[in-house]
């Protein structure tokens, strides 16, 4: 049967009523937050997506800044820059490519002229594992391929670039060092920014070029921020293909300041060709194997000159370092000409650190008017000790224990302070009036010169002692244990010697002993200090008494010369001695050079002219020839540089290091065959002239 029709007149279910307003509803809601949102992003946001708009047609370049340049103190260039065209490559988009890049490489060799090879080495990463020539900076920089290009060459490159995906041709500002070799531990170098220094360091992540180095030793390092100045920031319209349609804004690049420093080129080559010479004289004698030369101005603590041998030319950097010279300025082979002496390297000071040990006796009831017994050889505790060569002179001055560098004088005096204190076994706190004069002096802590890597050197002490003996017993308690069986191959005497004493530390080794305070009197044994510590000592006697930390930088300079910022002398301490000591040990020092130890080197120096007060050292170290020291200071009636010497392994102060001195200080003064070097004998007063158009004015010689 057929169902009647469905009156559309009669109301339907209730429920489907409520389900159309419901939906009805829903769509009105949804139109309210559509508008809503639309209103959000029109009005509210509207700047913030006009900023993003624009932002998708800009493109922003970092604009490198120009370093600033290193000058002597009268403004003669030691590191500036030149122009080079460089070529280099995108690591990670060379490393995205198939054959990774070996075929861009390949082709871009042909270009170059060089083996295919060289530019894969230059292409890796630097590590442990990888020999040099690699990349050493980071992967996200352009990795230098080839510096110094010809211009029609980089032309190819740049008009071929569908060829050589991934590799730039452009021109970049590179250091040079137009005075070679000369100073080079002083300069410093550059090297590719690593990935950990722009992790750590801001200033580099801010604006990062993409070709930015960094200071990696000596001024570079220690100044790298003031040099490198600030780089320019370009904004540039774009269209959506890429072309440049407009420069929106362009924040120029600040270039970075100049240093002016202490140093004099001139002196500089004069100290070094007096230490070459010297250590040429001393072979084959003695081994003569490195030394150092440091020229202070004693009024301030301005480096002059600072010569250490062997040296190396720092331009060795230029471009990547190969791996053979790399391990040669590092080997022991070579003398390790990276290492400067006079700041890094630390030894024992001989008679020269008698300045101290005199002060301290002086400063501790030794009357400077008594006379002191100086017998050829003194027996203390059991051991004896003898005078150098084992010459007594009888009764003496104090006076003349400087002039003539009588040890046993000294000897007494380490072992009766030592007694006073309580000897093995001190009965309460010891006054340790030894070590504390010594480190009064400067020693056995970093002078604060403003290079990097400076080593503090070492005043040994009771404390010293116990913490030296905690650190190494477990290792010498071993050895008096098992021997060495290794040297006892071919030595089996000293084998034995050395099995003894390293039992003998194992039980006994905290106890600071007789020897080691006698020893200590006369700059020998444990204590340790840089040639730059001992300059720095003497040129604080030769100033009454203040000592300054030694400063390479005079002042900073702005590329235009519009700001100029004096870099002051900073003070470190005073020499905890007395108006009446420091006057009786300036007397001394003055007479060694003509009547004492150092008159041989100073026979033929007119001291009628110029007169040098000074000390010889001669250091002795185990299995190592005897190293020659002198510390000086001149003029000496009154002061204006001290000259400290060492020539490791090159025999007594007053024949190797004494005439070295002798000859600096007549380089200095025009008392030999040229012209003096410093107007009048003093550094330049004044700065040399940076003109607006950046332009330097050198002063008049």
């Amino acid at each position: 049967m057929r169902k009647p029709p469905i009156d559309p007149t009669l109301p339907g279910p209730k429920l489907g009523r409520v389900g159309l307003l419901f939906v009805q509803f829903m769509v009105l809601i949804m139109f309210a937050a559509l508008v809503g949102r639309l209103w959000y992003l029109q009005v509210p946001m509207a700047d913030h997506y006009r900023e993003l708009a624009v932002a998708n047609h800009h493109q922003q370049l970092v604009v490198p800044a120009t370093r600033g340049q290193i000058l002597d103190s009268a403004g003669r260039p030691l590191v500036n820059n030149r122009t080079e065209l460089v070529v280099s490559a995108d690591y990670h988009e060379l490393q995205a490519m198939e054959d990774g890049g070996e075929k861009v490489l390949t082709d871009l060799a042909e270009v170059l002229d060089v083996p295919v090879k060289e530019l894969q080495q230059r292409v890796r990463l630097c590590s442990p594992e990888v020999e040099r020539p690699c990349w050493p900076g980071s992967p996200y920089q352009p990795v230098t391929l080839a510096e110094g290009i010809e211009g029609a060459v980089a032309l190819q490159i740049m008009e071929s670039a569908e060829d050589f995906p991934g590799i730039t041709a452009q021109a970049q500002a590179v250091r040079e060092y137009p005075q070679g070799e000369h100073a080079g531990q002083m300069l410093g170098y550059l090297q590719p920014v690593t990935q950990e220094e722009l992790d750590a360091r801001e200033e580099l992540r801010t604006r990062f070029t993409g070709i930015d180095q960094v200071g990696r030793d000596g001024l570079e390092a220690i100044y790298d921020q003031e040099l490198r100045g600030t780089a320019g920031l370009r904004t540039l319209g774009v269209n959506n293909h890429g072309e440049v349609m407009d420069v929106i804004s362009d924040e120029l690049p600040v270039a970075g300041r100049h240093i002016v420093t202490h140093m004099d080129v001139e002196v500089q080559k004069a100290a070094e060709k007096a230490l070459a010479e010297g250590m040429a004289g001393a072979r084959p004698k003695y081994r003569a194997d490195s030394g150092a030369a440091v020229v202070l101005d004693v009024t301030n603590g301005g480096v002059v000159a600072m010569a250490s041998l062997p040296t190396y030319d720092p331009s060795i950097w230029q471009g990547g370092i190969d791996q053979e010279t790399f391990d040669e300025i590092l080997s022991e082979e070579a003398g390790e000409p990276l290492l400067s002496r006079a700041v890094q390297g630390t030894y024992p000071p001989g008679s020269t650190f008698k300045v101290s040990s005199m002060s301290a006796a002086a400063e501790n009831g030794y009357s400077l008017h008594d006379s002191y017994a100086c017998p050829g050889s003194v027996n203390l505790a059991g051991q004896s000790y003898e005078n150098y060569a084992g010459a007594g002179q009888g009764s003496i001055s104090l006076k003349q224990a400087i002039v003539k560098s009588c040890n046993t004088v000294f000897y007494n005096f380490g072992y009766q302070m030592w007694q006073q204190d309580g000897g093995l076994h001190p009965d309460g706190e010891p006054k340790e009036a030894m070590a504390e004069m010594a480190r009064g002096y400067g020693f056995g802590s970093p002078t604060g010169v403003d290079l990097p890597y400076e080593t503090g050197g070492r005043v040994p002490d009771r404390e010293w002692k116990r913490t030296f003996w905690e650190e190494t017993r477990e290792a010498n308690c071993a050895r008096a244990d098992e021997g060495y069986p290794d040297i006892a191959e071919t030595n089996p005497s000293h084998a034995s010697y050395l099995q003894r004493l390293a039992h003998e530390h194992c039980v006994q080794g905290f106890e600071w002993r007789a020897n080691e305070a006698v020893n200590f009197s006369i700059g020998q044994g444990d204590v340790l200090v840089s040639p730059l510590q001992l300059a720095s000592a003497y040129a604080a006697i030769a100033n009454g008494g203040t000592l300054y930390e030694p400063r390479v930088a005079k002042a900073l300079v702005a590329a235009d010369g519009s700001d100029v910022e004096p870099i002051e002398p900073t003070v470190k301490g005073e020499l905890p001695v007395s108006e009446e000591t420091l006057r009786y040990l300036q007397d001394a020092l003055t007479e060694v050079t003509k009547t004492g130890t150092g008159g041989g080197a100073f026979g033929d120096f007119p001291q009628d002219k110029v007169s040098v007060a000074g000390k010889t050292g001669s250091a002795d170290a185990e299995q190592r020839q005897v190293s020659s020291w002198f510390a000086s200071y001149a003029p000496a009636d009154d002061p204006q540089y001290a000259v400290a010497v060492l020539v490791s392994q090159g025999g007594t102060g007053g024949e190797t290091a004494a005439p070295i001195a002798s000859e600096i200080y007549k380089a200095i003064y025009g008392l030999g065959d040229g012209e003096e070097l410093l107007p009048g004998g003093e550094p330049h007063s004044d700065l040399p002239a940076v003109r607006s158009d950046g332009s330097i004015d050198p002063l008049e010689p």
